[in-house]
């Protein structure tokens, strides 16, 4: 079917720019700054929602090129992936604009207007990435997603925040200039670089120079993915506030970074050229060392905050090992897994932020007891981590239940075993959490409620959607068939596909 040509990719990027400006203009009237930021995010929303039944009926929905030079263009198209990340991003921008609000003003945080301003220009660059039609259109917005989320990381401005934020930089500009390179070097080998399902290399490239080409690339897209160890980065980035930890993890970085991964896999390479290469293995065992090493290094932080930044080193992986197993159930888990951490890792750092405006508290040891005085934050944490740990009817479960079928289809059943051992280190680092919350004894007889309805709110809705989604998949604008089918596609680009699919 032929791609239709629409301004509304365009306009789902430019919206929140615009609303940046505005943010920035409206600094000294809070009320106004705060109603851009909630126009802007139901109207990103609503831009990227109406593309669904475009992309369905004709595939890809595209925007006019902008030729720099001969064979080199900006360009926007949206395909089934792209629209899955799209829809993603921009739908919990909604919760988290009502979150961060209660939290900045909970919180009695300074410099709210930057913080606004940045946060709208990171979801925008978020959405820039899902709807690239090329390498170096997603590199542009890749590297504007940097440097906006550099002034989110030291916002407090304390040494610790600056000594977090550098951290930052240092790994993705880094990261940044690997990836350029490597987008240059596959231009003079494939001029114009258009993500395509099945990837667009060919095999007539020696293998050193493409051995050389995937480790760039790698590099490039791994730092924000917290492959290990890569990861060093986003530990320390828990300083920011925590609504920029929901961003970094649920929203926009790290998600991008895994995005990144699977495009480059099979938009990129493909996986029959991978599997000729040898670096699906190699990719696949990076992962699940990944996926143990971090489960296990959340086990020893006492640092709630940090505790949740391991489990997000170890879930990202499951993203990037789905991409290397590359069959058809794998890549839809994979896919759907970045929806399902997304709102899972979402609310779990919302709980976080909730406990910390109200009781002050990060240190898991002084949580006892706090369930019973905050039911609904810690009953929304519960759910999070069963959801992650892969409980049925949570969302965890309809996606790393793909990851394992796909791992059986793939043939590398050791997979299989990694994400069961790592299902139960989840329960092992967040069961005595959860414990500690309801059965156990405070030290300090103070008591606590729950925190402002703008802060228990969101956290409350994406805990539900969590349970919605685990049920019922398909309810809302059908996500989990858009991840299928966009690995149909992928699968069936690369010239073949394993048994099994959509159920």
């Amino acid at each position: 079917m032929d791609a239709v040509t629409s301004l509304r990719p365009l306009l789902a990027i430019l919206v929140s720019l615009a609303a940046a400006g505005l943010i920035i203009l409206s600094g000294r009237r809070p009320n106004l700054r705060e109603a851009w930021t909630f126009i802007a995010a139901l109207g990103k929303f609503g831009l990227v929602l109406s593309l669904v039944p475009l992309v369905g009926h004709s595939g890809v929905v595209e925007s006019t090129r902008l030729e720099l030079v001969h064979g080199l263009a900006l360009h926007l198209r949206v395909d089934l992936f792209g629209l899955l990340f799209a829809l993603l991003a921009s739908a919990l921008w909604i919760v988290t604009s009502v979150y961060s609000v209660g939290y900045m003003r909970g919180g009695h945080y300074e410099h709210q207007t930057g913080y606004f301003a940045s946060f709208a220009v990171c979801v925008s660059a978020a959405i820039g990435i899902a709807f690239s039609a090329n390498l170096l259109t997603f590199f542009i917005f890749y590297e504007i997603l940097t440097l906006a989320t550099y002034p989110l990381v030291v916002h407090d401005r304390t040494d610790e925040a600056i000594a977090g934020g550098r951290k930052y930089l240092v790994y993705t500009l880094s990261a940044g200039q690997c990836l350029l390179i490597a987008i240059v070097w596959t231009h003079a080998i494939a001029p114009g670089a258009p993500f395509q399902p099945g990837g667009f290399l060919a095999t007539q490239a020696p293998f050193g120079t493409l051995w050389l080409l995937f480790a760039l690339f790698i590099l490039g897209v791994g730092v924000k993915a917290a492959i290990m160890p890569l990861h060093g980065w986003l530990p320390a980035a828990m300083v920011a506030p925590t609504p920029v930890s929901a961003l970094l993890h649920a929203v926009a970085v790290v998600k991008a970074g895994t995005f990144g991964c699977v495009r480059v896999v099979h938009y990129v390479f493909g996986v029959n050229l991978l599997r000729d290469m040898g670096a699906d293995v190699v990719l696949a065992s990076a992962a699940a060392v990944t996926i143990l090493l971090a489960s296990i290094r959340a086990l020893g932080e006492s640092n709630l905050k940090r505790r949740l930044a391991y489990s997000t080193v170890s879930q990202l992986s499951y993203i990037v090992l789905g991409a290397a197993l590359a069959s058809t159930a794998a890549v839809a888990g994979a896919m759907f897994h970045i929806v399902a951490h997304g709102f899972m890792k979402i609310t779990l750092f919302f709980c976080a932020g909730a406990i910390y405006i109200k009781t002050h508290k990060l240190d898991i040891a002084d949580l006892a007891g706090l369930g019973r005085q905050m039911p609904i934050t810690f009953g929304a944490f519960t759910l999070g981590a069963l959801g992650l740990a892969g409980t049925p009817i949570l969302v965890g479960f309809v996606s790393k239940w793909n990851l394992g079928l796909g791992a059986v289809q793939a043939g590398h059943t050791i997979f299989l075993a990694v994400l069961v051992t790592s299902g139960l280190l989840n329960f092992a680092y967040f069961f005595p959490i959860v414990y500690s919350a309801f059965f156990g004894r405070p030290e300090q007889q103070i008591r606590y409620n729950e925190a402002s309805v703008m802060l228990w709110l969101p956290l409350a809705i994406t805990a539900v959607i969590s349970v919605i989604l685990g049920v019922a998949p398909n309810a809302g604008p059908a996500l989990y068939a858009l991840a299928w089918h966009a690995a149909a596609r992928v699968m069936s680009g690369a010239g073949h596909m394993f048994a099994g699919g959509m159920p």
